[in-house]
């Protein structure tokens, strides 16, 4: 029985089994470099992901707790302390209040924000890998399907939530979340003015490090230039 030492074992071995070889670094260096943002996909999707749900987090907690302050003054205005001892408990629960209602709210506004940056990224990396290239066109492809998908979804919000609730069917209900046509129109335009700097930033970013651009190399070969090498989208 040959040895694991035997170079003739090991070249008949199948590639499943062959031992890991780690990456040197003029490898790492190109997978870097030929990555979005100088950064390859199993550290941009976490780091978008962290990013945009803290970024959510702090949004939706200075907003719900102003809201839940505000809340409670109303709710307390025909009742107000007379003693000091009642201003202490008042301003107590307030803060308790304003805090639980910062919390939620943060962690909600975190949560979505994530969801649909993480989307976003997601989307954009599938067509970098469908296309063989990662160029504006795909961020821009990205950023749109998920403001459709964002305008869908609040459309529906209504539709989902109302038959969550009981109320009689010849009750009128007029909606309060739902997009109008031009919101919805508003809301694509804005992902393509977002998709087209986003991604332009991105192209130039990466024309500078030596990233190959699918429409900049289109243009080259139309041009007479001989075409680049095409690495695997990362």
């Amino acid at each position: 029985m040959a040895t694991p030492d035997n170079p003739a074992d090991w070249a008949s071995r199948p590639k499943h089994q062959e031992a890991y070889r780690a990456p040197n670094q003029a490898e790492l260096e190109a997978l870097y470099r030929n990555s979005r943002l100088s950064l390859p996909w199993v550290l941009r999707l976490p780091l978008a992901t962290t990013l945009s749900f803290f970024a959510g987090f702090t949004l939706g907690a200075s907003f719900g707790g102003k809201m839940t302050g505000l809340r409670f003054r109303a709710e307390h205005a025909h009742k107000m302390p007379s003693s000091s001892t009642g201003w202490y408990l008042y301003h107590k629960s307030k803060n308790y209040q304003v805090a639980y209602g910062g919390l939620r709210e943060g962690f909600r506004m975190g949560f979505k924000v994530s969801f649909w940056t993480t989307a976003m990224f997601a989307i954009e990396r599938m067509f970098d890998v469908y296309r063989g290239t990662s160029d504006m066109f795909n961020t821009l492809t990205s950023c749109v399907t998920v403001a459709g998908g964002f305008s869908l979804w609040s459309m529906l919000h209504d539709v989902f939530a109302l038959r969550l609730y009981i109320i009689p069917a010849n009750t009128c209900v007029p909606p309060t979340d739902r997009f109008s046509l031009p919101m919805t129109a508003r809301t694509t335009q804005t992902a393509l003015v977002a998709g087209v700097v986003y991604g332009g930033l991105q192209d130039v970013l990466g024309l500078i490090r030596g990233r190959p651009i699918g429409y900049v190399d289109w243009a080259r070969q139309r041009l007479g230039y001989p075409p680049q090498p095409r690495p695997m989208p990362s």
